[in-house]
């Protein structure tokens, strides 16, 4: 029996999913067409590239849903959140890392796993032979996005996603911003000060919205419409719907303390170590579709950016992804052509955390289809369980959209009270009961002596 698996895309689904196959003993042959085939928002040749944020959000395993599952992936020693914390930088309750090094540690990680081949060969049709995952994220390029749609019968469903921009740290004025994390969260000193803050009077902000709204911006190409995914709205979207939605979003002033003034600030924009050696920095929920030029002068209208230089301006892509709730089965299969998977955010999962949680699971089930293993469900009340459990069958078909994980996917819980005090009781009730649930399911592969 042929025991290799096949893997398209080198972003964290596919390496994730490339690691969890080859630790149980298959082989490997992980497809990676840059660079011979480069996209828009990449800028190396690394595998598992961050091409947005440089964040794996919230670290909190027992009242947030993202942490929980960073800790069953922990548990299931996964690639990406083992590397993101061997390369972390101070976040406050967040999980940041220097994206250089992330992505040179996969890199160097996959390529030196014996049981792992890399090809730089771009795969453009669904193969009827073999077992396959198709990890090609959301950048997909349009010839098999071609044969996904011609085999499922349906146009993949889209939506446009945003990256935000990077500064260098020295252009930043330090006599008007300053370093904190709202509420001095975080253990040590470093991540009690891991955020820089740049102040915004009231008038200050309201001219701020006026200039986004009035900014030069990418134009669609015809036949093309905008459908966001929610959590990465471009800023001047955030501003169109509503004078006060970014004070209230990412330019919130609450649990900070101007060093600089007495006097209150209406609005902050917060900006996040980069790179380990604190050169960079990203500007925090500032995902835009403006226009080169327009970003330089907009942005340089924030305190302390006045003299900003960039490293890397914002722009805004495609994202592609599939009606899994259609067309995927709940081991994640293809209903059209079963010997084929998918995983990461082309299956409608949103974020990296949660694009190499569905990478970890497909690998770990092609595997033990190809070892000839029984394929144990997973249980839905752990967090990679029930985001996999939303994407195949518990979200409505007809209105898909990319979802994170959230405790709103998870199996209510007997007596655990409701409302907003009860909420840090519930959640930590849902944490419990993830940990010994994933705890069992992996209790699995221990017998089997696939850990």
């Amino acid at each position: 029996m042929n025991k290799s698996l096949n893997i398209i895309g080198g972003g964290m689904a596919g390496c994730e999913a490339a690691w969890q196959a080859a630790n149980m003993g298959v082989d490997v042959i992980l497809y990676e067409m840059r660079p011979k085939v480069k996209t828009f928002a990449h800028q190396t040749d690394k595998l598992g590239e961050m091409v947005c944020s440089n964040s794996f959000r919230s670290n909190d395993h027992e009242q947030n849903a993202v942490g929980l599952l960073h800790w069953e992936m922990m548990r299931a020693n996964g690639l990406i959140i083992q590397t993101a914390n061997q390369n972390k930088l101070p976040a406050g309750g967040a999980l940041a890392v220097d994206r250089e090094h992330f992505s040179a540690s996969i890199t160097r990680k996959l390529h030196d796993h014996p049981n792992i081949k890399i090809s730089n060969e771009e795969i453009t049709t669904l193969s009827t032979e073999g077992k396959w995952i198709v990890a090609s994220g959301p950048l997909t390029s349009s010839k098999l996005a071609g044969s996904i749609a011609k085999l499922s019968g349906a146009d993949a469903l889209s939506f446009f996603d945003a990256i935000a921009p990077i500064i260098y740290f020295d252009t930043i004025d330090m006599s008007k911003a300053w370093m904190q994390s709202r509420y001095d969260k975080g253990e040590t000193e470093e991540e009690k000060t891991a955020y820089l803050n740049c102040p915004m009077s009231k008038e200050q902000y309201y001219q701020f919205i006026d200039a986004l709204l009035n900014a030069d911006k990418t134009e669609f190409k015809d036949g093309e419409s905008a459908t966001y995914f929610d959590g990465c709205l471009p800023i001047e979207v955030m501003a169109e719907r509503g004078l006060e939605t970014l004070r209230f979003g990412p330019m919130k002033p609450v649990g900070l303390n101007n060093p600089h003034s007495d006097e209150k600030p209406y609005a902050v924009v917060q900006l996040r170590r980069d790179n380990a050696l604190g050169t960079l920095y990203n500007i925090v929920g500032f995902q835009t579709k403006m226009k080169y030029g327009a970003q330089k002068e907009i942005l340089r209208m924030i305190p302390g950016l006045e003299e900003a230089q960039f490293a890397r301006l914002g722009g805004i892509h495609r994202n592609s992804f599939i009606n899994s709730p259609l067309l995927l089965d709940k081991h994640l299969r293809f209903k059209p052509r079963s010997n084929i998977r998918f995983a990461g955010q082309i299956t409608g999962v949103e974020g990296y955390v949660e694009s190499a949680s569905i990478g970890l699971l497909a690998g770990r089930l092609a595997a033990l289809e190809i070892l000839g293993g029984d394929i144990p469900d997973v249980p839905t009340d752990t967090a990679l369980g029930s985001l996999v459990n939303h994407i195949t069958g518990g979200a409505n078909a007809k209105t898909f959209q990319p979802m994170n994980v959230n405790f709103g996917l998870f199996p209510l819980i007997d007596g655990a009270k409701g409302g907003r005090k009860g909420r840090i009781e519930r959640y930590k009730a849902y944490s419990d009961r993830a940990k010994s649930s994933w705890s069992n399911w992996l209790s699995y592969f221990d017998r089997r002596n696939f850990n």
